[in-house]
């Protein structure tokens, strides 16, 4: 007997599978017992699901209904900030790091590339992981010291309009009337600032609480998924690649 058959017999309901980056989307549908309700997400909605293992663009037509736009060719947008991290000797976990050392840096002061992909809603980040290795290895030579700030302020302003760009282009090609980004890298600072300066869409970020992997995203993606009649089979198992439709 498999474990899902196992629980299920015990408890005598369903059992409901739940794609963990289907968790994130649905973590801007959860709000605190007590607090003003907010206005719901609106569909047709384009949703940037960026994480340490995705970086995705989703059009979502109704709830539980994704049309898969474009991902990352290589390193998501998490992963890219956990190596260059690492380049720069900042702690694990690469996100929180980069951001902190970032805000006293000058953003200006490399112009690290920026892949759109042209003619795609892919994403690309391993070419900008990789010039800040070339510019790290290029001033360490060079130099006594490396100015960590100014390369993480430039690294995380190459992601963040790249990642901003695309969603904004995506939105106004597939007839959005709103945004939503989700996943730990929406955590950051500096792309929760640029998405909420523009006014063109309303902008759907979870709060800081419910960016990271969490309980509740995957109760609330559950709830949605059981109120519309996905029920899995007991003999469902983990797919590690498992698409979101």
């Amino acid at each position: 007997m498999n474990m899902a058959k196992g629980i299920a017999l015990a408890l005598d309901k369903p059992i409901v599978g739940v794609n963990h980056p289907e968790g994130h989307i649905y973590s801007a549908w959860v709000y605190n017992a007590g607090d003003p309700v907010p206005p719901a997400p609106q569909f047709p909605l384009m949703a940037l699901l960026v994480s340490g293992g995705h970086t995705e663009l989703n059009l979502m037509t109704d709830h539980l209904t994704y049309q898969r736009l474009g991902s990352t060719l290589d390193d998501a947008a998490g992963e890219a900030f956990d190596k260059v991290a690492r380049l720069l000797d900042l702690p694990y976990p690469g996100g929180p790091s980069v951001q902190k050392a970032a805000e006293e840096g000058d953003a200006s002061r490399f112009n690290f590339p920026r892949a759109w992909l042209d003619g795609t809603w892919n994403f690309s980040f391993s070419g900008v992981k990789t010039s800040v290795l070339y510019e790290v290895q290029d001033l360490k030579k060079r130099s006594n010291g490396i100015p960590v700030h100014d390369l993480a302020a430039s690294f995380q302003k190459a992601v963040v309009d790249v990642l901003f760009k695309k969603t904004m282009d995506a939105a106004r090609e597939f007839g959005a009337k709103e945004i939503l980004v989700a996943g730990g890298v929406s955590a950051n600072r500096a792309l929760r600032q640029t998405f909420k300066a523009q006014t063109e869409f309303p902008v759907h970020i979870p709060p800081l609480s419910l960016c990271t992997d969490n309980a509740a995203m995957i109760g609330a993606a559950g709830y949605f998924r059981y109120a519309l009649g996905h029920v899995s089979e007991l003999e469902m198992d983990i797919l590690p690649t498992w698409p979101l439709s």
